[in-house]
C-alpha cells in the first residue's frame, strides 16, 4: 500500500508582513484552530519529557468540551519520556503522523510508523521514545477512564491504520467510511479515536446533533464543515473542537480525499452530580 499523507504542524513564525486575519475562531459551540496558528510561540514543554514540544489543542473547559485533552507532540531524535502520563486514572491514544516512535508497555517494545495507533489503558506502565535519526510527530489524546462495576477494563491495542479495514457508512457507496480501532459495541471502552474518510463528493447529509464531544484533526485534503450555524472551510492541519450537541455536517468537494482523526466520548451514562 502506498504511503498515506498526514498533516502535521510546521512550527516557525510567519513574517511580519503577513496579514493577521485568518480562519481562527472560538465560539460557545465550537472552535477552529487553523494550521497557520500552530507556531513555535504556542508550544509547551512537558514535565518528564525531553526533546519534545507540545501543541495542546484541546483541554477540558467548564461549559465547553469537558472530557478530553489532545496534544500534538514533536519529539526530537533521542527524545521522549520514561514517565509520560502524570495521572494513573487516565487512558491515552497515540497516533503517529511523521517519523517513528517506540512505545514500551510492560517491558515490551512496539514500533509505531506513520499511521501507527496505540491505545494505552489507565494505569499502564508505558514509555515513549524516538530512537530514530529524524523528528517524529504524533497525537496524544487523554481521557479519564470511567470504570463500570462488572465490566473489565480494556486491553492495550497496537496497530496501524493500514491494517484496519475502513467500514463504509450505510447507503454511501463508499464515499464516507470510518476506520474503527475499537468495536463500537465493546463497552469496556468509553472513548473512540477513529479515522473518518470522505471521497470527493462525499457528505454528512444531515446536521448531526448529539451528546458526544469531538476533536477533529484534519489529516488530509479539504472540505467545508457545518459547525453550529456556520459553514467553515477547513484543510489538512486544521483542528475542530466541538462541544456536546453542536450541529455538524460535511461536504467534501475534492479534488482529493478528506480525512480526519476523530475523538468522541461514548458508552457511559451522563454524570448527574
Amino acid at each position: 500500500m502506498a504511503d498515506i499523507p498526514y498533516a502535521a504542524p510546521a512550527g516557525g513564525l510567519p513574517p511580519q508582513t503577513q496579514l493577521t486575519t485568518n480562519r481562527a475562531i472560538f465560539t460557545e459551540a465550537y472552535a477552529v484552530i487553523p494550521r497557520g496558528v500552530m507556531t513555535d510561540i504556542v508550544t509547551s514543554s512537558l514535565p518528564h519529557w525531553r526533546g519534545t514540544r507540545a501543541w495542546i489543542i484541546a483541554r477540558p473547559l467548564t461549559g465547553f468540551a469537558e472530557t478530553f485533552a489532545q496534544y500534538i507532540l514533536e519529539i526530537e531524535a533521542g527524545g521522549g519520556s520514561d514517565a509520560p502520563e502524570p495521572d494513573e486514572a487516565v487512558q491515552g491514544v497515540i497516533f503517529v503522523t511523521e517519523g517513528g516512535l517506540t512505545v514500551t508497555l510492560d517491558g515490551h517494545d512496539h514500533l509505531l510508523a506513520p499511521g501507527g495507533y496505540a491505545y494505552l489503558p489507565a494505569g499502564s506502565d508505558w514509555r515513549i521514545h524516538n530512537s530514530g535519526d529524524t523528528p517524529a510527530t504524533c497525537h496524544w489524546i487523554r481521557k479519564a477512564y470511567e470504570a463500570v462495576p462488572g465490566i473489565d477494563a480494556p486491553d492495550a491495542i497496537f496497530t496501524n491504520e493500514k491494517d484496519v479495514p475502513a467500514t463504509p457508512m450505510p447507503d454511501t457507496e463508499g464515499r464516507w467510511a470510518t476506520t474503527r480501532f475499537v468495536a463500537p459495541e465493546d463497552l469496556r471502552h468509553d472513548m473512540h479515536v477513529n479515522i473518518v474518510t470522505f471521497e470527493p463528493g462525499g457528505v454528512i447529509p444531515f446536521p448531526e446533533t448529539h451528546v458526544m464531544e469531538h476533536g477533529l484533526y484534519v489529516l488530509e485534503g479539504k472540505a467545508v464543515y457545518l459547525l453550529n450555524k456556520d459553514w467553515v472551510e477547513v484543510e489538512a492541519g486544521d483542528f475542530m473542537w466541538l462541544r456536546a450537541f453542536c450541529p455538524q455536517a460535511c461536504y467534501a468537494g475534492g479534488p482529493g480525499r478528506f480525512r480526519y482523526l476523530l475523538y468522541k466520548d461514548v458508552n457511559r451514562h451522563p454524570k448527574l452530580r
